[in-house]
Formats: structure tokens, C-alpha cells, sequence
């Protein structure tokens, strides 16, 4: 049907409302594990969530490669959404910080006026949580590279790039796993053991998530949906991306550095 504006109105759908109760189950299913010790459900939710996930994101694809449907007003508004999506995370690890500096900077005697509060063995910063900066850093040059490439129309330089920070993405990940088993402290140890588990497990959450996106992104690359001109999803994917890697050097230097004094 021709239209005479270059606007993409959405077709129905039932992936938001399947999304949403499969949320639902989700949430329900983590009740359940942590009153009943039974993750069944919760393994339903997710499978369910992954599924949908799968779907929705493939007709997104389908429609901005093959159909035409994200013009240039179209990726004008989804820039917008991810700028104002990335500002919203950014308030979000605000409060943890805003938490952890009003503990750390006065103790009350419930800590025992110090911090780290007696008896926490803090992380040596030059260990894995150093490795695991470096790491990072590695992987915010690696997906500018691929960036680059596809802006140059280098097909293989990008998707080489994207291999790499995908797999640095993946070994992150693995070393802050093994950095939780040999944790000398838990999310229970006083406020430090909560800021520390509740500010670096949503930072390897959200790592987790934008490896996802760039592992799509990646797959994206191999069947040829991007072009020189037309790449808006891996460009929301790399800002992601730099936003985590920016959210770590500020964990880094005030959790496990200045924080771990």
C-alpha cells in the first residue's frame, strides 16, 4: 500500500504482549526458586522469553533490511530512543554509585566507622579486576575498528573486528564467574558485600546483554544486512557497548581500587 510519509507504522504484532507475560513467568519463576528452591518454571521463562526474543528481533530485521521500512526519519527516531535508553542506564548505575560512596565516605558504626567493614577481604585490583579493565578496553577499540571497517565497506576487517570483541565480551564474563566462586565475602556481608555484588552483577548483566546484541549484530554482518550507509543496528550495539565499558572504569577505580583501600 503507498504511503505519503516516511514514517514506519508497525503491523500488529504478538510479540509485545507474549514478551510481557513471558516476563511474567520470569519473575514468578525467580519466587518460586528462591521460597519453593524449584527453578522449573523459571526455566520455562526463560526459554519462553529467548524464543520470543528470537522472533521479535528477526521481523525487526526483516523489516529495516528487507523491506525498506527504516528510512531516514525512521532511524532518526530509533537514534533518539537508544540515546535516551543509554541515559536511563546511566541514572540507573548512578544510584549504586550514589550508594556506595554514601557508605564508603561515612561509615556508619553498624560498619564499624571503616570500609571495607571488618572482617571483607576486598579484591586485589591488580589481579582480575585489572585483566578485566584491560580486557574491556580491548573490546571498545576492536568494535570502533569494526565500526570503521563498515563504514569503509571492508567486509572482512568488520566482521574480524566483531569476532574479537564478541569473544573478549564472552571471556570477560568467564573471568568475573570465576571471580564470584572465589569471593571471600557474599551479598550478604554488610553494605559492602551488597554494593559490590549489586553494582558489578548488573554491570556483568548488562555485559552478558550487549554481547548478545553484537553476537546478533555479528551474525547480521555475515548474512550481508548491513550496508557502508545503512547499519543502525550495530551502531546502537557499539554505543551500548562503549557505555558498558565506560560503566567498568568507574567500577573499577571506585569499587575495586578506592573503595577496596
Amino acid at each position: 500500500m503507498h504511503k505519503a510519509h516516511p514514517f514506519h507504522l508497525v503491523d500488529i504484532s504478538p510479540w509485545p504482549i507474549l514478551g510481557s507475560f513471558s516476563a511474567l513467568i520470569v519473575m514468578t519463576g525467580f519466587v518460586e526458586w528462591f521460597h519453593l528452591f524449584s527453578a522449573n518454571l523459571l526455566y520455562i521463562g526463560f526459554i519462553s522469553m529467548l524464543l520470543i526474543m528470537y522472533q521479535w528481533w528477526r521481523d525487526i530485521s526483516r523489516e529495516g533490511t528487507f523491506q525498506g521500512l527504516h528510512t531516514f526519519s525512521v532511524t532518526v527516531g530509533l537514534r533518539w530512543g537508544m540515546i535516551l535508553f543509554i541515559t536511563s542506564e546511566v541514572f540507573f548505575f548512578i544510584s549504586f554509585f550514589w550508594g556506595f560512596f554514601h557508605n564508603s565516605l561515612t561509615p556508619n558504626i553498624e560498619l564499624g566507622l571503616m570500609w571495607p567493614p571488618k572482617g571483607i577481604q576486598p579484591f586485589n585490583p591488580i589481579q582480575i579486576p585489572l585483566l578485566n579493565t584491560l580486557i574491556l578496553l580491548t573490546s571498545g577499540l576492536t568494535v570502533t575498528w569494526a565500526h570503521h571497517s563498515l563504514m569503509e565497506n571492508n567486509y572482512t576487517q568488520a566482521l574480524r573486528g566483531l569476532i574479537f570483541t564478541v569473544t573478549l565480551g564472552l571471556y570477560f564474563t568467564m573471568l568475573q564467574g570465576y571471580e564470584y566462586i572465589e569471593a571471600s565475602f557474599s551479598i550478604s556481608d554488610a553494605a559492602y558485600g551488597s554494593s559490590f555484588f549489586m553494582a558489578t552483577g548488573f554491570h556483568g548483566i548488562h555485559v552478558i546483554i550487549g554481547t548478545t546484541f553484537l553476537l546478533v549484530c555479528l551474525i547480521r554482518h555475515y548474512l550481508n544486512h548491513f550496508s557502508q550507509t545503512h547499519h543502525f543496528g550495530f551502531e546502537a550495539a557499539a554505543w551500548y557497548w562503549h557505555f558498558v565499558d565506560v560503566v567498568w572504569l568507574f567500577l573499577y577505580i571506585s569499587v575495586y581500587w578506592w573503595g577496596g583501600e
